[in-house]
């Protein structure tokens, strides 16, 4: 479950809440590909924004139609309690493990994060993932505490939000991460412009938003990873600058794929929960044109 391709698709809404028929359509494509993981309700899955009773429905659909894949599904929140009432619901759907930003609003300490993920290894009863993702939880984690962490039961993995863009830099930072490490904890590279770098430089998945919508693309990536094939890796990440330059443009990841999904007919227009908006109409055509001319799939 946590090597290979993990990948994040976004969670549709309309004006009646979860768009259960464009989600679906999303894990067809996803299960059709034969991703080794789902990663559901991540930052590009709008965890955030959504309720816990359409988590719940998120989480139970995804299992129910993951054809035998391995699901993970976030449960982060602001309060421990909530974090503790989302696990049980996603563990009653019957999800494999178990995604775990520390999400703050006041800045939370070394010991107040260590503190999060013990009540939360007390509480479950599948393999749990550190999400590291600072531009959206605002948690800064370091080496010394991801170690702290993995030492408590249940815990399987670091999902890791890059690595340098110098190879031996890149290198050097896994190397020294996993030095760190009890060696059944595996480290997964998200920030999908970094991802062939971090398979490159040693790290088991890619935590992937390209792979939530074009499954086909990043699995081409990853097994010429799995496969040392790592001119074809490092090819394959300069082909898809394009899209890396998108995310970048417009603040991450998830205006763009909500976009891609709408231009595919896989969703709504307005496929992402508000405040948040669909791209204007120049900016779906660029999204077009880079789906068309790097024959997205």
């Amino acid at each position: 479950m946590f090597s290979g391709l993990s990948a994040f698709p976004l969670t549709p809404v309309n004006a009646s809440g979860i768009d259960k028929k464009a989600f679906l359509r999303l894990l067809a494509r996803l299960t059709a590909a034969k991703v080794d993981s789902l990663g559901v309700l991540g930052s590009t899955g709008s965890y955030a924004y959504l309720t816990r009773a359409q988590r719940q429905q998120v989480a139970t659909l995804a299992v129910e139609h993951a054809d035998g894949i391995p699901v993970i599904v976030s449960i982060g929140a602001i309060s421990t309690d909530e974090v503790l009432r989302l696990a049980e619901d996603a563990q009653q759907a019957g999800v494999s493990a178990l995604l775990l930003p520390a999400v703050s609003y006041q800045k939370l300490t070394d010991d107040e994060v260590f503190g999060l993920f013990h009540e939360v290894a007390q509480h479950v009863s599948v393999p749990i993932c550190v999400y590291d993702n600072p531009g959206t939880t605002h948690t800064q984690f370091s080496d010394a505490l991801y170690a702290r962490i993995a030492a408590l039961p249940h815990i399987a993995s670091i999902k890791i939000p890059g690595v340098p863009d110098q190879m031996s830099e890149a290198l050097q930072r896994v190397n020294t991460l996993r030095e760190q490490l009890p060696s059944q904890i595996s480290i997964g590279v998200s920030g999908d412009a970094s991802a062939g770098n971090g398979l490159m430089a040693g790290c088991d998945l890619w935590y992937s938003v390209c792979g939530g919508l074009f499954p086909n693309t990043a699995l081409a990536l990853t097994r010429a990873a799995q496969a040392g094939d790592f001119v074809t890796v490092a090819a394959q990440s300069r082909r898809l600058e394009p899209l890396w330059t998108l995310f970048r443009q417009h603040g991450g990841s998830i205006r763009v794929m909500a976009a891609a999904a709408a231009i595919l007919g896989l969703a709504d227009e307005n496929n992402l929960p508000r405040p948040m908006r669909a791209l204007s109409s120049e900016d779906q055509r660029e999204v077009q044109h880079v789906i068309e001319s790097l024959a997205l799939s």
